[in-house]
């Protein structure tokens, strides 16, 4: 074997490795994720709405949508602001606006046999010291909860299930071997609190994978030298 070709296989394999460790981690969760709107940005929200305590004049979303983690969760879509969003709701002491938007996401996204709701803004005011899910409870009922304060669903939709995993079409990178664990824990952030896991490098798996490779590759070569006249 000449080592052209030695060096081809060994590329070949690696690249079978490689695609097959993004594959393997196709996966994602449908769920309500949570955001801010900061400096006219939405930001993934750093705790679940049921502990968060926005103040008045705050921006908040949701979006339902099937995504692999937080890096990947699919934002509130439209313009957003405050001014224009609670320009009816006049302030009241004692209380607090609060602008929701609320994006029930796509057909691709939603659950069998349902359909999406159109997205909508709606201005919550509620006592000053309420949390942002008091604040979505005056406004978009009903809420469906699951037996660990899961948020499930928001104005009735869906109607079924509650941050299942299902399979996507994206092929994820090696460089997310931890996807899994971490969309668990950004859905969990609907309930009382949320962490999200650290992201992580390459599996075990396919360093493994990467590793069984080279050793071929070295054989090989060490095959190919020692034939040699």
């Amino acid at each position: 074997m000449s080592r052209r070709r030695t060096c081809a296989l060994v590329l070949s394999l690696l690249l079978l490795v490689l695609g097959g460790a993004g594959q393997a981690q196709a996966v994602g969760y449908r769920y309500w994720s949570f955001w801010d709107l900061t400096g006219g940005k939405w930001t993934y929200a750093t705790q679940g709405p049921s502990t968060a305590r926005p103040s008045d004049g705050d921006v908040q979303g949701f979006r339902f949508a099937v995504s692999a983690d937080s890096q990947d969760a699919s934002k509130p879509r439209g313009r957003a602001d405050f001014a224009s969003i609670c320009a009816k709701t006049p302030a009241r002491a004692g209380h607090k606006r609060v602008a929701l938007v609320i994006d029930s996401g796509t057909t691709a996204d939603a659950p069998g046999g349902e359909t999406p709701p159109a997205p909508r803004t709606v201005c919550a005011r509620v006592p000053a010291d309420a949390t942002t899910a008091d604040a979505l409870a005056t406004v978009a009922k009903p809420l469906r909860y699951d037996t660990n304060a899961l948020l499930c669903a928001i104005a009735g939709y869906p109607g079924t299930g509650c941050g299942e995993q299902v399979a996507t079409s994206r092929t994820t990178p090696p460089t997310t071997a931890k996807a899994d664990a971490e969309a668990k824990a950004n859905a969990k952030a609907n309930a009382d609190a949320k962490s999200e896991s650290a992201r992580h490098g390459p599996s075990l798996g396919l360093l493994a994978g990467i590793a069984a490779v080279a050793a071929l590759g070295g054989a090989a070569v060490w095959q190919t030298r020692r034939r040699r006249p």
